[in-house]
């Protein structure tokens, strides 16, 4: 929620729910195949770098990637909608956030990522 000194990047007019997971891993086709045993999901390979994961029959919720030298980060990150992604990763740095991935576009949507303020790292994705 915006106060009357901040400016509410985020608002999407939805409550601020995850959109998206990215689990960045050193071991992509390890990954792949303990989450698929675990609950099932339907891995999609798209190269060797990265898969994306859905429900039976339903669209892609989240990705395994391959981290590597220049991952941005490697673990779980979690993305929440915003309208403004530029916007909303600068306010984060403001508010003491390290930003760890530019905005970049993707087919889904534009992206980015910072580490908070207890090192979680955090994704952004365009509503």
């Amino acid at each position: 929620m915006a106060d009357g000194n901040s400016v509410d990047a985020t608002s999407t007019g939805n409550a601020p729910v995850p959109v998206w997971f990215d689990l960045s891993t050193p071991d992509a086709a390890q990954a792949r195949k303990f989450y698929q045993d675990l609950f099932g999901w339907q891995i999609n390979v798209l190269d060797e770098t990265y898969s994306l994961v859905s429900g039976t029959n339903a669209p892609p919720t989240g990705g395994i990637g391959q981290s590597g030298p220049g991952a941005p980060y490697t673990g779980m990150c979690v993305y929440f909608p915003v309208d403004d992604v530029e916007a909303a990763l600068a306010q984060a740095e403001k508010l003491g956030a390290t930003r760890l991935m530019e905005p970049n576009a993707t087919p889904l949507g534009k992206i980015a990522a910072f580490r908070d303020l207890d090192g979680n790292v955090i994704g952004l994705k365009s509503a």
